[in-house]
Parts: C-alpha cells; sequence; structure tokens
C-alpha cells in the first residue's frame, strides 16, 4: 500500500507549475460539494454567498483555484443534475475559465475528473435548451492532483492540494465510499446522521489527516502547503508547520477560503450579515492575516 509520503511527493512533484508575484492575486476555495439542490445538497445553503464571492474576486481580476470536491459526485450520478441546479455558478467559472484564471485540482468526491476523457464529455460543453445546442463550458479543461505556485523572484512554491494523500481509505478506496454513500449515508444525511468515514464529521480522523500531512511538511523543509478536505481552516503563524487549510464552502451560513494578494495570505470568511437598518447583506470578513508569505520561507 503506498504511504501518504509517496501520494503526496507524487502530487507535488507531478504538480503544473504556476508563476505568481507580488501583483498576482488568487482565491482559494475548496470543498464546495455542489450538488443537486435537493436536501441532501450542502453547497445549496451558501450558493447565494459563494456566487457573490466568487463575483467578487472575478471583478477584481482574482484567479480562482479550487482545491478538491467542487462537485459532490458521490451523492450524485452525473454532473448534468448539479449544472442544472446552479447553472449561474458554472457559467460563472467559465468566464474565469476563458480568461485563464481557473485553476481545478479534483478531490476524493470528483476523483472521476482524473480521467480526461471523463472531463471532456462532460466538461467541455452543455446542452443549452433555449438554443438546442451544445455549448461551451469548459473547453479543455484539465484538472491536477496538485498545483505549485512559484514566486518569480522570490522561488519561494506554495504546494496547492485537496489533501486527501493523507487519509489513506479516502484516496485508495474512494469507490468503495461512494457506494456507501450513495447507497446508505445519502438518506441517512438527510435526517442529519453523519458519514463516519469522512474527517470532516470524524474528529478522530481529521486529527490522523493533519498529523501525517504536517510529518510531510516536516519533511520537505517546511513547504507552504495548502489543502482542503478536513473542512478545518487552518492558518499557523509564522515560525510554525506551514499547513494551511482553507476551510470549506459548506459550514453552516458561511464560506472560508484563503486569499493570496500583495504578496501576503489571508483566511477569510464570507457570511450573511444585517447592517443597522436591518438589511440582509453579504460581507466579507477578516479571520487571520494578511502575512507576508516570506515570513514563512526557510532556507
Amino acid at each position: 500500500m503506498l504511504s501518504t509520503t509517496h501520494r503526496l511527493n507524487r502530487a507535488y512533484n507531478e504538480a503544473i507549475r504556476i508563476p505568481f508575484n507580488d501583483n498576482s492575486k488568487f482565491i482559494l476555495f475548496s470543498d464546495c460539494h455542489r450538488g443537486d439542490n435537493s436536501f441532501a445538497d450542502d453547497f445549496a445553503n451558501n450558493r447565494n454567498i459563494y456566487f457573490h464571492a466568487l463575483k467578487h474576486y472575478y471583478n477584481q481580476g482574482f484567479h480562482y483555484c479550487e482545491l478538491g470536491d467542487g462537485d459532490e459526485l458521490w451523492e450524485n450520478l452525473s454532473f448534468t443534475s448539479i449544472l442544472h441546479a446552479h447553472k449561474n455558478v458554472y457559467l460563472l467559472m467559465k468566464q474565469f475559465h476563458d480568461e485563464e484564471r481557473l485553476h481545478m485540482i479534483w478531490g476524493n468526491h470528483d476523483m472521476v475528473y482524473r480521467k480526461k476523457d471523463y472531463v471532456n464529455k462532460y466538461l467541455n460543453t452543455y446542452f443549452d435548451p433555449k438554443t438546442g445546442n451544445d455549448e461551451d463550458l469548459f473547453c479543455d479543461i484539465v484538472y491536477h492532483e496538485g498545483i505549485v505556485l512559484k514566486h518569480t523572484e522570490t522561488n519561494q512554491e506554495i504546494f496547492l492540494c485537496h489533501g486527501h494523500q493523507a487519509d489513506w481509505w479516502n484516496y485508495l478506496f474512494w469507490k468503495w465510499s461512494r457506494f456507501m454513500v450513495r447507497v446508505l449515508w445519502k438518506p441517512l444525511n438527510v435526517m442529519g446522521i453523519a458519514d463516519p468515514t469522512s474527517p470532516a464529521k470524524n474528529y478522530k480522523e481529521l486529527i490522523k489527516v493533519e498529523r501525517r500531512t504536517k510529518k510531510w511538511i516536516i519533511e520537505n523543509n517546511n513547504l507552504i502547503t495548502i489543502a482542503g478536505h478536513t473542512h478545518r481552516p487552518r492558518f499557523p503563524e509564522p515560525g510554525d508547520i506551514a499547513f494551511f487549510n482553507d476551510g470549506s464552502c459548506v459550514h453552516p451560513r458561511s464560506i472560508t477560503g484563503l486569499e493570496i494578494e500583495d504578496g501576503k495570505i489571508s483566511l477569510i470568511k464570507w457570511q450573511i450579515a444585517t447592517n443597522e437598518e436591518g438589511v440582509l447583506q453579504i460581507v466579507r470578513v477578516l479571520l487571520e492575516g494578511p502575512t507576508p508569505l516570506l515570513d514563512y520561507k526557510t532556507e
């Protein structure tokens, strides 16, 4: 059985390299778990928050990196039903893609995107009932296991992955987990019973996954590593193990993510709040940072 070290090494070594500098802007979200708008669709509760936030980042010229589990393809049999449920979101993501500002990573819940043939079949185009034709969606998009952002001046690297490489069950036996979710846990989820195999809902598993990841980071000279998977936001202090987590987009009534801008990194949350007049509005809340990336650099 391949180890966490082997899986993370492979993801890092085979990762696409994306150059960036202090003028570059990235927003990192993961674990959206976009579903079919049924009772089991955890994303549906936050889709207005997510769409508003993503529109903000598009207008501000950010690149969007999605660190896996964007689409919930364990509970849902196909991408088509998800697209119909959240079409406005995908058309906004298409705008990022058309401007080469969309960078996608696959996770355990959308591991089928490892296969280029599957991606080409389902994501390149979609059928538009208004025109009666297949229209472009994410033409020639490639999903990656890992992405490395490399600073053009300092050569500092930031490794992005989903994080299930440190979760051997959900990496090696994802098809069995998918079967169990579809048959057993999806109907139970509607009744509020959590899937015990998910590190997002099982604290002991979460701790194990984080411990294995931190061990790998230490072995790799404290390489800044950003993951999702556990749904637990992490923002280390400079000098600590450089393990970040962007959280998820299925928190109750809020989404979390990481921004990289001006050579600094921040943990942010978008949520619904009321203003002084009692009007509901979607607001961005700074949780941690901004901290210069160079503060995490080791020689």
